[in-house]
């Protein structure tokens, strides 16, 4: 075998692989760990077949919905978009931003049992970014979080 058809060869065999690779990716065969984004009313609008397939969900946080329990990091809150909502339940601490009213995403699963079992919480915010001040502990920065201020 000469060096050219040899070269040819190799270029003809890369170009068959990305090929390939190019065909599988447009079947939609990565469909399946896609992480997709839906609003409140889009969720449930989805009926069962949102039961325990992993989403995206962004809406609001409601106000006065907030359940946070700094001891055991569990956090309940309710989520709308205006039309519908739905119960988010999440283990950890929220971001320091995290409060009544402000727009979030959360990816996780929707349950069976109608509530959002979310594993990352993200916050929308401005691009302002402000430092804590020195000295100042986590617990001050959750205070919006506590009932009653404490």
């Amino acid at each position: 075998m000469s060096g050219k058809s040899t070269k040819r060869t190799l270029i003809i065999g890369g170009a068959v692989v990305f090929v390939a690779a190019f065909a599988y990716l447009l079947s939609g065969k990565i469909g399946s760990s896609l992480v997709y984004f839906y609003t409140p009313s889009e969720l449930l609008a989805q009926g069962t077949k949102a039961y325990d397939a992993p989403v995206r969900l962004g809406g609001m946080v409601v106000p006065g919905s907030v359940k946070w329990d700094a001891n055991s990091l569990d956090l309940q809150f309710t989520m709308q978009d205006g039309k519908a909502q739905v119960p988010v339940h999440s283990h950890g601490a929220p971001p320091q931003m995290f409060r009544d009213g402000i727009g979030v995403v959360v990816e996780g699963k929707y349950t069976a049992a109608g509530t959002f079992e979310a594993t990352n919480l993200l916050v929308k915010h401005s691009n302002e970014y402000r430092p804590p001040k020195n000295g100042q502990m986590p617990a001050e920065m959750y205070k919006s979080l506590i009932k009653g201020g404490n």
